[in-house]
C-alpha cells in the first residue's frame, strides 16, 4: 500500500480539520501518530494512501470515515483506579463531605473505555459498604466515541485491560466470567453509570448538575483558549462545593479564577468557588 507520510500541506490542513471537529491540537512533530492511528483505517476502508485518505476525510459527505479518523484519533490509553490517589480522595475526603442523603452525582467526562467510570462506581460501592451511606450516588460517563461508548456499555474486557491497575480483590469482587475469555462488570456496578455522547466542544447545559467532574488526562489536547473555555463550563454544571478532578500532570493556572485549588497528600483536586 502506498503509506508514505503526508505533505506538509496536507498535514496541516488535517490538524486543521481535527482542531474544529474536536478542539485537539496535534503541533508539528504528531505525523508518527496520526501514521499509526489512520493506518488500519486504509484497510477497512480500502484506501490506496494517507494522502487519498485524508483529502477524503476533509470532504462532509464522507460521514462514516469522517467519524471513524475522530474515532482513531481521540482514543486514549486507559487504566483501571487510574493514579489512585483520586478515588481515595472520593472515599475518604470528597464523598464524606458531599453525603447530606440528597444524593451525590458525578459526571466522567472522557470515559474512554469504561474504566474511569466503572473505577469511580467501584469506589462508590465500597464506600457506601463502610460508611453505611442511604444515599444515590450516580455516575454519568461520556465521550465523544460512539466506539467508545459502546465498549464501555458492554462492560467486557480481556485479561490484557483487566491486568491494568485492578487488584485481584476487586476483580473477584466486581467481575464475573462472561465465558468468553473476557471478563463482565457485574450488574450492581454497571446500573450506577449512565453513558451518552458529549464533544467537549459542545454547549453541556442539558446534562444537568453535578458535585464531582472528573476531567483528566483530555485537556493536555486542546489550546490554552479552548481549555479555558471547557473549565469555565465545568464550573457553571458544578453545584456549589462542586469538586473538579484533573489529571496528576494537568493544571489549572491562568485558565479559570472559579476554582479554589486544594492540595491534598497525594494529589491536587479544585473546588467550585
Amino acid at each position: 500500500m502506498g503509506n508514505k507520510n503526508l505533505a506538509d500541506n496536507e498535514y496541516r490542513t488535517f490538524c486543521d480539520f481535527l482542531e474544529q471537529q474536536c478542539g485537539i491540537v496535534l503541533g508539528d512533530n504528531k505525523m508518527y501518530l496520526v501514521k499509526s492511528r489512520l493506518s488500519p483505517l486504509m484497510t477497512r476502508f480500502d484506501i490506496e494512501s494517507l494522502t487519498e485518505l485524508v483529502n477524503r476525510t476533509l470532504k462532509p459527505t464522507e460521514r462514516q470515515l469522517r467519524s471513524a479518523v475522530v474515532d482513531a484519533m481521540t482514543t486514549n490509553e486507559t487504566l483501571w483506579f487510574r493514579d489512585t490517589y483520586p478515588f481515595e480522595l472520593l472515599k475518604n475526603k470528597i464523598f464524606p463531605e458531599l453525603d447530606s442523603g440528597r444524593g451525590v452525582k458525578i459526571w466522567s467526562a472522557a470515559s474512554s473505555s469504561g474504566q474511569e467510570p466503572y473505577s469511580i462506581a467501584m469506589t462508590i460501592t465500597e464506600y457506601k459498604a463502610k460508611q453505611k451511606s442511604r444515599s444515590n450516588f450516580s455516575v454519568v460517563g461520556t465521550d465523544i466515541s460512539n466506539t467508545m461508548l459502546d465498549l464501555c456499555k458492554n462492560a467486557e474486557y480481556d485479561n490484557l485491560a483487566l491486568s491494568r491497575g485492578l487488584s485481584d480483590e476487586r476483580r473477584k469482587a466486581f467481575f464475573e466470567d462472561s465465558g468468553n475469555g473476557m471478563m463482565k462488570v457485574k450488574a450492581d456496578i454497571r446500573r450506577i453509570v449512565n453513558y451518552r455522547h458529549m464533544n467537549l466542544l459542545d454547549n453541556y447545559s442539558l446534562m444537568g448538575k453535578f458535585d464531582i467532574i472528573f476531567c483528566r488526562n483530555v485537556l493536555i489536547y486542546f489550546s490554552p483558549e479552548i481549555k479555558s473555555q471547557i473549565i469555565n463550563k465545568f464550573a457553571d454544571q458544578l453545584n456549589p462545593n462542586g469538586f473538579l478532578i484533573l489529571g496528576a500532570s494537568e493544571s489549572m493556572s491562568g485558565l479559570s479564577d472559579k476554582f479554589e485549588m486544594i492540595r491534598c497528600n497525594p494529589g491536587i483536586i479544585y473546588k467550585k468557588k
